[in-house]
């Protein structure tokens, strides 16, 4: 590959360059953008999406074959005539790295610049701590992924960070952690790593992978539940992560449903997730073993005075009544919360996912039955529901391909 594949990628180096270098510099990045966004294109295809002449597209194309950036993918059928040579991006002409970040251990993940998934590294311990020497630790975590994967840094075109609660993607600015200096947490990453990085919301970033994996060519609206120890939504319209104005869409957990005096970790009481959310399992749990209920955990809450939501989701599993009683709960409230989602958006497809999904047709099954008791009908009958097929992988995969979408976008 040519030393010129850095350059196309560091548009620090734009500065020293003519107005037809540049010009040529850009309509390489559109060109790789196309190719990105429909995994093959001819000459004549790139000229009218551009609207660049062919013999222009042909000289840059050959440029990016010998940068190693493009090649040929073979000749296409036409009705006649000369077949036309169609041409794709060469995998190994650059990768991303999504991190997912948790409160103690990091997920990470490396795609190619075909979106095709090389590696996961996932449950490696970590302590999240708000001060600076997280931030070092997990650079540390960075450099050490990238070396394991015997990749050349200037390769990783970007790298993507899923972080739980409010961020502002577009300023890198995270407001539950990595908040405590007035710098975009995105802006120290790259300065630490050398290497361009962004930073997503944790539901925004699985709703995008989960899009991605459901067939993006026949989906344009979709809606990802992340039903967790809180629950949030991720919404795709027309293709495209929806993050309203000021990048916070998707709080759909603190839409006041309920007449109850619950104070959510918001501040506000009655919010949809004070009693959808796998923090409300755990209390309800703890009250219904309090007031007499049995369960195959009631010795661990003995000994420990606490069930945690792995435990409750691990009991279900084995058929423990009072864990499916009130998984089966949980899921009539938060089907009437999406059956909300579907006449309000109307999408093609609804995805559930998160810790708690892992219950399966203990909360799916009283989801459908209260969508079809809630939500208009001749809204949700085009509306399909669905299981996450990623499971936990999906906010670190969601997070690579957020950086790839950004960057190669730029």
């Amino acid at each position: 590959m040519s030393n010129n594949k850095a350059s196309l990628f560091n548009t620090k180096e734009t500065s020293a360059m003519s107005g037809v270098s540049y010009k040529a510099f850009l309509l390489k990045r559109k060109i790789i953008f196309e190719l990105a966004t429909h995994h093959e294109q001819t000459v004549t295809e790139l000229s009218t999406t551009l609207n660049v002449s062919n013999p222009t597209i042909t000289k840059l194309v050959t440029d990016l074959i010998s940068e190693g950036y493009v090649h040929e993918m073979g000749k296409i059928e036409t009705a006649g005539g000369r077949r036309p040579q169609s041409y794709g991006l060469v995998s190994t002409a650059g990768y991303f790295v999504g991190i997912d970040i948790y409160d103690d251990h990091l997920n990470f993940a490396l795609l190619d610049i075909n979106k095709k998934q090389l590696t996961l590294d996932l449950d490696i311990p970590f302590n999240v701590q708000n001060d600076n020497s997280t931030i070092d630790k997990l650079v540390s975590q960075i450099s050490s992924f990238i070396v394991k994967n015997n990749l050349p840094k200037e390769r990783i075109l970007g790298i993507g960070m899923s972080i739980r609660g409010r961020v502002d993607s577009s300023t890198g600015h995270s407001y539950n952690i990595f908040n405590f200096d007035q710098r975009p947490i995105s802006e120290v990453i790259t300065e630490k790593t050398g290497i361009t990085t962004i930073i997503e919301n944790d539901t925004r970033a699985m709703a995008y992978a989960e899009w991605n994996t459901m067939g993006t060519d026949k989906i344009q609206n979709a809606i990802f539940i992340n039903v967790g120890r809180g629950v949030g939504s991720g919404i795709i319209i027309d293709g495209k992560p929806y993050y309203g104005k000021s990048g916070f869409s998707g709080e759909f957990g603190h839409i006041p449903f309920f007449d109850n005096q619950k104070i959510c970790p918001c501040g506000k009481k009655g919010c949809l997730e004070t009693e959808v959310s796998g923090v409300a399992l755990e209390n309800d749990f703890i009250h219904s073993l309090q007031n007499g209920a049995s369960s195959i955990l009631s010795e661990k809450y003995k000994e420990t005075g606490t069930v945690a939501l792995a435990d409750i989701i691990d009991a279900a599993s084995k058929d423990d009544v009072l864990s499916i009683e009130l998984i089966t709960s949980i899921g009539e409230k938060l089907g009437r919360g999406i059956g909300v989602l579907i006449n309000l958006f109307n999408p093609e497809l609804v995805v559930v996912g998160g810790s708690l999904s892992a219950v399966g047709d203990y909360l799916m099954l009283p989801i459908r039955t209260a969508l079809n008791k809630y939500s208009l009908s001749l809204v949700n009958r085009d509306s399909h529901l669905s299981l996450s097929t990623l499971g936990d992988t999906a906010g670190v995969i969601g997070a690579a391909l957020l950086a790839r979408k950004r960057i190669l976008e730029n």
